[in-house]
């Protein structure tokens, strides 16, 4: 489960290489280290170390995430105004086609003005005809040629905006790239972290997980919070619980929304997709665009967002208990609402 992030930017990656050394020899907590200098190591610093890093892991995610948004609308953006630049360009030469054939037949015809055609003729009423249709297709011409300036300037911008949305696809797939080596990284330390704990130790460091838990829902719900709230969910927000239960035990994915595996956001968005509304795909967006609702008035089917950076997600299912992805090496499991710091509720279907 991630937690509040504690003391960042202070040398994760060296405190958490000093830990390791301090947790080889021992079973006990707290832990002593091989030689003499900073205070012992505890199996709780171990906690809150690996709270630090998955919770980094995950507000990369989100990051990833929302670049990842982003450049699929741009490419699709791409695709269309592509599509709109071969139409551009088509009606540019379909224009300058019947430009050239008014040309050539205005060539073949001598080319005379109308005033000479009429003296010269030897049938003026004749002529006056010819002259009228001259004119005709003059002006027929003169239209074609604004046409296709105005076809010429529509291509240009087209071509302009292609180009500006390729540049900006380009630093959303670097933004990307750089999240998700954060995100690697991360986990990558926390997993090298866990793997230097012995049996005895990880269960231990479980059990401190469940007892914070317990005690933070268990204030929570002292304050009387569940006496208020609502306990009937919406008709989207059912079919939103339904999905996200059928989801019980897949494995949290960072960056996955289905079907097989998914990370906070990538649940509940697909969750209200099931039930037919389309929310925001990251945890920040939710919080930014939903309809905020106080924790008074949360039904199920509402949307618990945590933490201060608005990180983490989870559907409030009724009683106190949510339906989360929590974080990589876990799966998608019921817990207590109230066992992290809330920051607000929104309501997808409002």
């Amino acid at each position: 489960m991630t937690r509040t992030p504690r003391a960042h930017g202070r040398h994760r990656t060296a405190a958490a290489l000093a830990l390791l050394c301090a947790l080889t020899a021992t079973t006990q907590a707290p832990v002593a280290l091989a030689a003499p200098g900073p205070r012992p190591a505890t199996l709780d610093d171990v906690r809150r170390q690996l709270d630090d890093l998955y919770h980094q892991a995950e507000v990369a995610t989100g990051k990833y995430n929302a670049a990842d948004e982003k450049a699929k609308a741009q490419q699709k953006k791409i695709t269309t105004l592509k599509g709109r630049v071969r139409t551009a360009e088509r009606k540019e030469t379909r224009l300058t086609a019947l430009l050239g054939s008014a040309a050539r037949a205005q060539y073949r015809g001598g080319g005379l003005p109308a005033a000479m055609q009429f003296a010269l003729a030897s049938d003026p009423e004749h002529a006056l005809d010819n002259a009228a249709l001259a004119r005709q297709a003059q002006q027929g011409t003169e239209r074609k040629l604004a046409a296709l300036r105005t076809a010429q300037t529509e291509l240009r911008t087209r071509t302009d905006e292609a180009a500006t949305e390729l540049a900006d696809l380009k630093a959303s797939r670097r933004t990307m790239s750089e999240n998700r080596d954060r995100i690697k990284a991360r986990i990558t330390t926390a997993r090298t972290l866990e793997s230097q704990l012995q049996d005895t130790q990880l269960r231990r460091l479980s059990e401190l997980e469940q007892q914070d838990e317990a005690e933070a829902q268990a204030k929570w719900v002292g304050t009387g919070i569940l006496d208020e709230v609502g306990t009937r969910a919406s008709a989207a927000g059912r079919e939103a619980i339904e999905y996200a239960t059928e989801q019980l035990g897949k494995p949290y994915v960072w960056g996955a929304e289905g079907p097989d595996s998914f990370d906070c956001s990538g649940l509940t968005s697909q969750a209200y997709l099931h039930a037919g509304i389309a929310i925001p795909r990251t945890s920040e967006e939710q919080w930014a665009r939903l309809k905020h609702v106080p924790i008074s008035r949360m039904r199920p089917g509402d949307l618990i967002i945590y933490f201060s950076d608005a990180s983490h997600v989870a559907i409030y299912i009724g009683q106190g208990q949510i339906i989360q992805a929590p974080r990589p090496g876990r799966w998608v499991y019921v817990s207590p609402a109230g066992s992290m710091e809330i920051l607000g509720v929104v309501r997808p279907d409002a």
